[in-house]
Order: C-alpha cells, then sequence, then structure tokens
C-alpha cells in the first residue's frame, strides 16, 4: 500500500496557478533549453508531427513554443485547472487558434476518451502530479493508447536522486522513469537530456 503525497498549493486556484506561472521560468529558466528539444525531436520526426497532445499544459509555456516554432501542427492542452487554462489562452494569444483546451484530470478513469490518436505526446513538470510515483506506468499505458502507431512520447518531470529531488514516493530515479515507460509497453526507451533536476525521455 501506498499513500499519495498531498499538493502544497492547489493549482485550481488562480491565487496559486498564478503564482506557479510567475515562478516557473525564473526557479528553472533551463526548461528553456528543455523546450527547444521538444522542438527539435517534433521537427525530426517521420512520418510527420501533424497533433500534438499535452498533459498538464499549465500555464502554456511548451504549448506557445512549439506552436510558434512548428507552423504545421495543431495542439492539444489537456489539464485540470480552468485557471492554467485562462493563463494558457493570454499567452499564446493568436497561436490558440490552432489549439484546443481540455478541462481534464489525467488522474482520472476514462481521461482519454474522445481525444482521438496523436502522432506526438508531451508533458514536462507533470508526472508527478499523480502524486504518487506508483501510478507512473499506468498513466503512461493510457498515453500509449492514444498515439498512432509510430507516435512519439517526450515526458519530462523530476527525479529523485544527485541534483534532483528528495522525496522518492512522489518522484522517480531516472532508471525509474525508464522502467514505468518500458512497463507500459513502450519499446524504445531513450534518455535525451540532464539538467536542473530534470529528465527528458523519448519513447515510442
Amino acid at each position: 500500500m501506498h499513500i499519495d503525497v498531498p499538493s502544497p498549493i492547489d493549482l485550481r486556484l488562480m491565487s496559486d496557478a498564478s503564482e506557479w506561472e510567475q515562478s516557473a521560468m525564473v526557479k528553472r529558466p533551463w526548461r528553456a533549453e528543455f523546450f527547444a528539444r521538444f522542438t527539435s525531436e517534433i521537427e525530426a520526426a517521420s512520418p510527420p508531427v501533424h497533433r500534438v497532445l499535452e498533459l498538464g499544459s499549465g500555464p502554456g509555456f511548451l504549448a506557445a513554443h512549439l506552436l510558434e516554432a512548428l507552423s504545421s501542427i495543431k495542439y492539444v492542452l489537456l489539464d485540470f485547472s480552468a485557471a492554467m487554462h485562462q493563463l494558457a489562452l493570454a499567452r499564446m494569444g493568436i497561436l490558440a487558434s490552432r489549439a484546443q483546451f481540455i478541462e481534464r484530470n489525467f488522474k482520472e478513469a476514462g481521461w482519454t476518451e474522445g481525444l482521438g490518436q496523436f502522432e506526438c505526446i508531451v508533458t514536462i513538470q507533470a508526472v508527478h502530479e499523480l502524486r504518487h510515483k506508483s501510478y507512473a506506468a499506468e498513466l503512461h499505458a493510457q498515453v500509449r493508447s492514444l498515439l498512432t502507431p509510430s507516435g512519439i512520447y517526450l515526458v519530462c518531470d523530476h527525479f529523485v536522486g544527485e541534483g534532483g529531488m528528495k522525496n522518492d514516493q512522489l518522484f522517480m530515479t531516472i532508471d525509474e522513469q525508464k522502467q514505468a515507460l518500458i512497463t507500459a509497453g513502450f519499446s524504445s526507451v531513450k534518455q535525451l537530456m540532464v539538467k536542473g533536476g530534470l529528465v527528458l525521455h523519448y519513447a515510442t
């Protein structure tokens, strides 16, 4: 048995969502380097990526970056917080015309229903919002069901270990992250980047 790790903030509240938005790039400016790597991997994908789903899209930092850089994609932002969607819509401006905002919680059963298929699914700093690492493999399996046969999954999160986080119930080691993706049925898992307590994996 495990006990879910409670969150110290409620990102459904505009006050907490705004505070997170204002601090995210200040605390971790190297997030921009991860955004650039997401972009290059999607650009290099074959066959080309047309639809992208982001899990835990938050205030739209990654969405705005990818829509700006990749003119041929359409984007689905999935988040459980209406406040976050409001912030993302303001950030994205005209780019939002190529985006769809879905308020849904990926912790709840049936969150994948009606979303269709994607050539690429992305997420950054969201998997740990499952509030316990034991749920990760199930989430990744659900993600896999939404991918086209040649689709790619780019998943970035905090890790436990040297240079990383301390809570080993909420966060996984880098090896545990890879193993969760393999358990979910991904046949190829590559580590792309490690920096500032974040690791980015590529899974197909």
